[in-house]
């Protein structure tokens, strides 16, 4: 069996920008930020008050009859996500197919919001007890699994917890699988619910959320700041996919990934630049075909010089070339789902030919030398692109995505 190349025929995402697909490109093709104040938890006690929260959103609409209260919202965005996704390719599946579909989801912190709960119960109202399903709810892999249940998947399934790099890992998998007859198809994404005061208040404390909003990139930068939500994307065989006339939104031809050993939060030049270039091996990419960067962006002071820096020692001269930007300015950072939000805005860019913008740039920093599209999306038709993803622990996973014309 040879390999064989993968697209992307279906996608759902509920994020900050939008409750599915046709708002979150609405939001991405305007530069439209979703950084508000944060209403789900009383942020008098903490420094910053402000977040990307998904708002809108309504629990019982998507599980009815009480399912709700035992799927944590985290899972809960990867079923939603899911079944868009699903929807989306039209796929028609047989009994065969959903034995051959796989299910790689990431998630960094998975059920917080039933941890805490437990918590409270223990330690704030002294129960002595806590909810009987605090175990599944808190699960890292609760989402995969309870997409597997939902659509009847009973493929490969699993969940991959590598912090920031989660989902750009899984997809990395997924595509793997796809690409060497592993599965026939698969759901792959990522997801994150982390707005909990306990959360929140970790964040504090290792002092890189932003007090006001996201800036990537620009010198005014004063840290991230934190997002949520689900993407998932449907990978399928390309031939397979043409012969049924399925839509094509974009090829996933390679995945890069390296470890930094370096430092648990401070990263390094030469991980992310590996991981860029083993991306692009992979896919048999000249770096010049290269013309958009989905960069990991975060906008804390030790983040963007070092990734600007990275893609330069990548892609030489051609860097001056290449539209760089960070959605994070627009969805915040939704740690483990971030990727998949990211790999979402990727393949519509590629689509349709408009490159989402890094916005609340507002001066240039010396550190920072590359072509950022600041504060307004543009127009372009790009062949190839990557998506960068690097996380505490210093662990890099870069995704190539090439246009399908």
């Amino acid at each position: 069996m040879g390999t064989r190349r993968v697209a992307i025929t279906g996608i759902g995402i509920i994020c900050p920008l939008g409750l599915n697909l046709a708002e979150t490109w609405e939001s991405l093709r305007a530069g439209r930020c979703a950084i508000q104040p944060i209403q789900s938890v009383d942020c008098s006690s903490l420094r910053f008050q402000n977040g990307a929260e998904v708002r809108g959103y309504n629990a019982v609409q998507h599980f009815p009859e009480g399912k709700d209260s035992y799927i944590d919202r985290f899972a809960q965005f990867s079923v939603v996500a899911a079944r868009e996704a699903l929807r989306d390719s039209g796929i028609e599946l047989t009994p065969e197919l959903r034995e051959r579909a796989a299910i790689v989801c990431g998630s960094a912190v998975g059920g917080q919001s039933a941890i805490e709960k437990g918590f409270e119960d223990l330690y704030v109202a002294g129960r002595g007890r806590v909810h009987p399903l605090t175990i599944p709810k808190t699960m890292s892999n609760a989402g995969a699994s309870h997409i597997s249940m939902d659509l009847g998947l009973s493929g490969p399934t699993y969940t991959i917890s590598t912090a920031c790099s989660s989902a750009n890992h899984a997809i990395g998998q997924a595509f793997r699988l796809v690409r060497d007859s592993g599965a026939e198809l698969a759901v792959t994404g990522g997801s994150e619910a982390l707005f909990t005061i306990g959360m929140l208040k970790a964040w504090e404390a290792m002092r890189v959320i932003s007090p006001d909003t996201c800036r990537p990139f620009s010198k005014d930068r004063r840290g991230m700041i934190l997002g949520e939500g689900g993407a998932m994307i449907i990978l399928e065989p390309l031939e397979a996919a043409r012969a049924r006339g399925a839509k094509l939104y974009a090829e996933i031809c390679g995945f890069g990934m390296t470890s930094d050993a370096h430092h648990l939060t401070q990263p390094t030049v030469a991980g992310p630049a590996r991981a860029m270039t083993y991306a692009l091996r992979e896919a048999e990419l000249a770096p010049e075909a290269v013309g958009y960067i989905n960069a990991h962006g975060t906008g804390t002071p030790g983040n963007d010089p070092v990734e600007s820096r990275a893609i330069r020692e990548v892609f030489g001269s051609h860097a001056d070339k290449i539209g760089v930007s960070s959605t994070k300015s627009l969805h915040g950072h939704a740690l483990g789902a971030a990727g998949a939000l990211e790999a979402v805005a990727t393949a519509l860019a590629l689509r349709n030919g408009v490159l989402p913008p890094t916005a609340n740039y507002n001066e240039r920093d010396p550190e920072c030398d590359l072509d950022y599209i600041p504060n307004q999306p543009r127009a372009a038709r790009v062949e190839a692109a990557l998506s960068n993803s690097f996380a505490f622990g210093g662990l890099n996973a870069v995704v190539a995505f090439r246009a399908i014309p």
